[in-house]
């Protein structure tokens, strides 16, 4: 595995001939006025702190041939990774902080100089895919699962030509079209896929950074982690957001990176920059918060993904030593440290209710499968690896079958994996390949054009890519929809330019976009069995969007002054206000209609 150094190397020079271009360093910053060892490095948001900053992970300054100015150079690199350190610590996150290296002689300055050319600002919204590449998804099984679980398919197994309404549903039933007179799975999904969300109403402001939000298995609960730091609880049962718990977090010398519920609804686990996971009780009188060790033997760790096993015994989690730690519980101690990944450990998860098969994703550009019953500290195997992305991976989520996975990559693209057609070496080598020429960092730079630019890696072996949304500043996260109540027909990921983007799973095309935060929105979440999606965003908020009917516009601001014909009494047409009210009753007649599907 490649040491800390040379994960980082790629970000910032250190040669004597890089120069730092300061775009008005005013202004303070959100980082905790902690010890110095705390602050991150200018890999991002996620990583531990520079040098300069009291961290060890800048790589070492470059030796001239002549002896008698190596002292003067090495002081020269002290004082530039110091100043570097400042200045990051105090604008990195407004973007007034950028890093110009001069390529030292030798270097090929046709690749990094007018292929890295830096797109317009993280708050433009990207470019989506015109032409999606459906051509495997086509010849997929996955198609015509979620055809048929989001009720599109017919009987006798052809895609239905017009989409199901609900009049329609209602009128089969009514006269004995449908054999036991009542609705199937399928119809409840196609009519509730008609209603997505689209408003949104604010459920919570805080004063810094919103990390982390995220549904209980049975969606009674919610869980928020800012960089307080507090870790909120809330009771959404009855579609409310009733706060009943807040717990300080310990050992945070950033923010919380993740949490994750136990399978029983009983506890949760948080991460941070800690040699810990901790554990904490979400009922009772009396609080229970317990921290795990792994110790890791790391000067600076941090699990930056958490994932509860089914049977709640285990706790797995993926690392900034590119290890995957699992803890268990009963034991109550670290059984098993796999060096899983030449780079930081971004996401880890479960693969189905077994928790057989685990899914690891890195910053070395790769997914990994691996078999629980197999695994070894001496012998640190996967079953399969899954390369395409051209840069690291944020998110991975798996679809619950144990066959099919998401991942949000820094390359600006998601994809739509299946387990059983794994990367050969040659894929693999171009992955590692893509990703260590890399000269950008996601976290304070905007993208480059050449990262924007569509293309296919050779040996990619991905099922599906979706372009659209922006993967900068920190570690944002995807998700497949609800079987519940879409049939996982969608894919839905947060956006730099603060926004939620849902694509439709099998076309590749934006089905819609949520927007109205003012900052990143780095965790999205679907409630399991309502049309509620929650959003997580970098301004403090947390949003809640459901499905609210549009005003009829048309009806309500039309101009009918420059009419050739005045009205007159004989009009059968009713007036513009007895028009809007019928509307209304309308539709909420629709919805009270939707609600009894589910009921």
């Amino acid at each position: 595995m490649g040491s800390s150094n040379s994960r980082r190397s790629r970000t910032m020079s250190t040669s004597s001939e890089t120069e730092t271009e300061v775009l008005g360093a005013q202004g303070g910053s959100d980082y905790p006025s902690a010890r110095a060892a705390e602050y991150p490095s200018p890999r991002g948001i996620d990583c531990p702190p520079p040098r300069g900053a009291g961290g060890s992970d800048c790589p070492a300054p470059s030796r001239g041939a002549n002896s008698s100015t190596r002292t003067g150079v090495e002081e020269d690199q002290h004082d530039l990774q110091a100043i570097l350190a400042y200045l990051i610590r105090r604008s990195v996150f407004s973007g007034q902080v950028r890093i110009v290296t001069q390529h030292e002689e030798g270097d090929d300055e046709g690749e990094y100089s007018d292929d890295y050319e830096f797109c317009s600002s993280a708050s433009k919204p990207p470019r989506p895919d015109d032409d999606p590449d459906t051509s495997r998804i086509d010849v997929n099984d996955i198609k015509n699962q979620i055809l048929g679980d989001s009720g599109r398919l017919q009987k006798n197994g052809i895609m239905k030509k017009k989409p199901t309404t609900l009049v329609g549903l209602l009128q089969n039933r009514e006269i004995g079209r449908r054999g036991n007179q009542q609705f199937t799975c399928s119809d409840r999904r196609a009519i509730s896929c008609q209603y997505l969300p689209n408003s949104r109403t604010v459920i919570d402001n805080y004063y810094h950074k919103a990390f982390c939000g995220t549904y209980s298995k049975e969606g009674n609960i919610f869980l928020t982690a800012a960089q307080d730091p507090n870790l909120r609880i809330y009771n959404t049962e009855n579609g409310n957001f009733d706060k009943f718990k807040t717990i300080r977090a310990r050992d945070v010398g950033w923010s919380v990176l993740d949490t994750a519920f136990s399978p029983d609804g009983l506890y949760m686990a948080y991460s941070s920059w800690s040699d810990c996971i901790h554990l904490c009780n979400i009922y009772g009188e009396e609080d229970t918060h317990k921290s795990l060790h792994l110790f890791p033997g790391d000067h600076s760790f941090s699990i930056f993904s958490l994932a509860f096993s089914s049977d709640n015994r285990e706790i797995l989690g993926g690392a900034n030593d590119g290890c995957l730690y699992i803890y268990d519980r009963h034991e109550d101690k670290r059984t098993l440290k796999i060096d899983a990944h030449e780079d930081d450990v971004n996401a880890v998860t479960f693969a189905d209710d077994s928790s057989h098969i685990l899914f690891s994703g890195g910053d070395d550009g790769l997914c990994k499968v691996w078999d629980r019953r197999t695994l070894r500290d001496d012998n640190p195997l996967p079953v399969g690896v899954l390369a395409g992305h051209c840069d690291g991976i944020t998110y991975i989520d798996p679809k619950g079958d144990a066959r099919y996975l998401l991942s949000n990559s820094k390359d600006q693209t998601m994809k739509l994996w299946d387990i059983r057609m794994f990367s050969s070496q040659c894929a693999i080598s171009n992955t590692k390949k893509a990703v260590s020429k890399q000269r950008w960092d996601y976290r304070w730079q905007q993208v480059p054009r050449k990262v924007q630019a569509k293309k296919t890696l050779e040996g990619d072996t991905s099922v599906m890519t979706y372009r659209g949304h922006s993967i900068l500043h920190t570690l944002i996260r995807c998700h497949f929809s609800p079987q519940y109540t879409t049939g996982q027909r969608y894919a839905y990921t947060g956006c730099a330019t603060g926004a939620v983007v849902i694509y439709d799973l099998l076309t590749g095309e934006i089905v819609t976009k949520l927007t109205g935060h003012k900052q990143c929105v780095r965790d999205v979440s679907w409630h399991p069995y309502e049309n509620t999606l929650v959003s997580t965003s970098w301004d403090g908020m947390v949003g809640k969007w459901e499905y609210m009917p549009e005003e009829d516009s048309e009806d309500e601001y039309s101009d009918t002054s420059d009419s050739d014909e005045s009205p007159s009494e004989d009009n059968d047409l009713p007036p513009r206000r007895s028009r809007r009210l019928a509307d209304k009753d309308r539709r909420q007649v629709e919805h009270f209609q939707r609600q009894a599907l589910f009921d």
